[in-house]
């Protein structure tokens, strides 16, 4: 995984300092913020217990629109729900229907004007869908999952110039336990800068490996976003860069941002 490792500090490089919001820091009292997403991913190799690249069977095609929404019942609490609806196929199998639905508690442990910690419990509910990117569609059930975040803001800049004001970074470790697959840890990765007021650049990279050796799964995303008022347009690339078990999925990434 290392020139894996290496993009990511290239990311981290350009943009001055990873899912699209910050999960360290949640929403205040009485706001909210839904992300509507779409994901097109393609893969013609995939990655085989060793890590090697080998070719698949035939082309696989993973489709998603999803919403996440996250909403601050206190100025420490919020509420997140997330629903996908999945299509694709891939030499086995071409499948169309609901993705697993999610809906969990973030709890703001601390935070001061520049940094924020923040804990998470959701419970997870299979659907006809991949409930995860390693199986056959509709294997999975009922998930738990546990998260930390930790984040930290740069809304001054530095004294060496090089990092831009509002350049933040946001890092999420996760244990997921499974019924009908195998337990998981998640480690998610998010770098952001602000340039002026209505654009921002993100680098995130998500990664994760399954118990006793199973498929593990490391992907790199870019994206720009652009602000109008309360909306809020982004456009990137996903891109899987290592794994064991999984495709070597990738292509483009749209979402629409909301805040209320």
């Amino acid at each position: 995984m290392r020139p894996a490792g290496g993009l990511l500090l290239f990311l981290i490089v350009i943009t001055g300092a990873a899912p699209a919001a910050a999960g360290a820091w949640t929403q205040p009292k009485g706001k909210g913020e839904a992300i509507f997403k779409y994901e097109d991913m393609q893969a013609g190799r995939g990655f085989d217990p060793d890590g090697d690249l080998a070719d698949l069977p035939a082309d696989r095609t993973d489709r998603v629109l999803s919403l996440f929404t996250e909403y601050g019942v206190t100025d420490s609490v919020s509420i997140r729900f997330k629903g996908e609806w999945q299509s694709g196929e891939d030499a086995f199998v071409e499948y169309d229907g609901r993705g697993p639905l999610e809906i969990g508690v973030n709890w703001q442990v601390w935070r001061d004007d520049h940094t924020a910690v923040a804990l998470y419990a959701g419970l997870a509910d299979g659907g006809e869908g991949r409930n995860a990117g390693y199986a056959p569609p509709g294997v999975g059930d009922q998930d738990w999952e546990v998260r930390a975040a930790f984040g930290r803001s740069f809304n001054g800049g530095n004294v060496s110039g090089w990092i831009p004001s509002g350049t933040f970074f946001d890092v999420q470790a996760a244990r997921r336990m499974r019924a009908g697959l195998p337990d998981e840890t998640r480690l998610d990765a998010t770098v952001g800068a602000h340039f002026g007021e209505n654009w921002m650049v993100l680098g995130q990279a998500f990664g994760g490996m399954a118990d006793d050796g199973g498929p593990q799964w490391l992907s790199l995303e870019a994206s720009v976003v652009r602000s109008f008022g309360d909306w809020r347009v982004q456009a990137g690339w996903r891109e899987a860069v290592a794994g064991r078990e999984t495709p070597q999925s990738g292509g483009a990434v749209i979402a629409l941002w909301y805040s209320f």
